[in-house]
């Protein structure tokens, strides 16, 4: 597919409706992670530089109608002070509200103006084609940055871009070009790491990359779903019994792919989740049954450190351990450290894998962090993302 790409646009004194993913953690009304709102700096100093009117839209959390703890206000301010700019914005009922759609045409030229939550409105995520029109009427151009969105057929990602002449932003397009890179020419060996809950989330990902990574190495309670699989005994470790088949096959396509499948020989394990809680190691497929498997244990964290050696590239998707209580924390912790060190092209996915590395302090030396959880995976298991599909030429 040849993408639209943003400087094919001519936005010079017109308005540029930009999606953008400004999906943010806020604690007290403030944001405490901004590193999405400046993933998107670059894509919007560059259409301010061009003369461009910026008519800016997301989405915050789940919201269920319009709901305080969600408005974008903090967001406006914590952008107002990266760009060093006003950003107008006014509390709404959504992004098509009337006095929206009045604040929205008086916005001078050059000026910098972030909408009320898509998702106040209940045509958002129903890809409504008024809500559409509506949004469409606010700008001549159409650029969407928001890769972490971009697989969600949503009137603010796929509705609007139809109507106005559209195109990908920067972060998007070079998220686009780096897991493209992966699927397509990867330096190899290549490796994967993939962690997290669920066997199920990461199945169509394992599935694609068989025939084209070195070696997988798995971890997170979605490793004890293999080892039941295997006839281990995993305690009260968390496992998907309705994925044993599956994982079965996973392993059996990994050895007929020549695909070396590494799991945690060894857990963390304690007979609770909570801090404090007293911890045992013992193997991964001899985990007593009071007890459950919470994070990688030391020698899985050697025998993981030694399978990524001579890697040329590493993509990591998701923590091996319940990373957000410690010290569960500990596996996760020594692998970005770990991926950050080798000498290889590294690209690391997924909120807990990206926590990590900034606790670690490692962030600035892995090649690519990126900003979509779903939309990342989804395009590793080769789908076809909506947000981008209609930013094409076949469209």
């Amino acid at each position: 597919m040849t993408i639209r790409m943003m400087d094919q646009l001519d936005v010079t004194g017109k308005r540029a409706l930009v999606r953008v993913d400004f999906n943010v953690p806020l604690k007290d009304k403030e944001v405490i992670d901004d590193t999405r709102i400046r993933a998107a700096l670059p894509t919007l100093e560059t259409l301010l530089d061009r003369g461009a009117t910026l008519v800016l839209m997301s989405h915050l959390g789940r919201p269920k109608g319009p709901e305080d703890r969600y408005r974008m206000g903090p967001v406006a301010a914590r952008l107002a002070a990266l760009l060093g700019r006003e950003v107008r914005y006014l509390p709404a009922p959504g992004p098509a509200a009337k006095e929206t759609q009045d604040f929205v045409r008086h916005a001078p030229r050059g000026s910098v103006t972030l909408l009320e939550n898509t998702r106040f409105d209940p045509g958002e995520a129903k890809n409504d084609p008024e809500l559409a029109m509506m949004l469409a009427t606010y700008a001549e151009v159409y650029v969407n940055d928001a890769f972490g969105a971009a697989h969600r057929a949503h009137a603010s990602t796929t509705g609007v871009a139809a109507l106005l002449p559209s195109a990908a932003g920067l972060l998007l397009a070079k998220e686009l070009t780096v897991l493209g890179r992966l699927l397509r020419d990867p330096a190899r060996p290549f490796k994967v790491i993939l962690g997290g809950a669920k066997v199920s989330d990461k199945i169509g990902v394992i599935e694609h990359l068989l025939d084209r990574v070195d070696a997988i190495l798995i971890g997170g309670a979605m490793a004890y779903t293999f080892f039941k699989a295997q006839g281990g005994k995993v305690g009260k470790s968390l496992v998907e019994d309705d994925k044993l088949a599956v994982a079965t096959e996973l392993l059996s396509s990994a050895r007929s792919n020549g695909v070396d499948l590494y799991l945690p020989e060894d857990s963390v394990c304690a007979a609770e989740l909570s801090e404090g809680v007293g911890t045992s190691i013992h193997a991964s497929d001899a985990i007593p049954d009071s007890l459950m498997g919470l994070d990688a244990g030391p020698a899985a964290i050697s025998t993981f450190r030694q399978a990524l050696t001579g890697a040329k590239t590493v993509l990591w998707n998701g923590p091996l351990g319940v990373f957000e209580v410690p010290p569960f924390d500990r596996a996760t912790r020594a692998l970005a450290e770990t991926v950050a060190d080798l000498p290889a092209f590294s690209v690391v996915g997924g909120g807990d894998s990206v926590a990590a590395l900034r606790a670690t302090g490692v962030e600035q030396k892995i090649d690519h962090v990126s900003t979509g959880g779903g939309a990342s995976l989804e395009f590793l298991e080769g789908k076809t993302l909506p947000g981008v599909a209609v930013l094409t030429d076949e469209t």
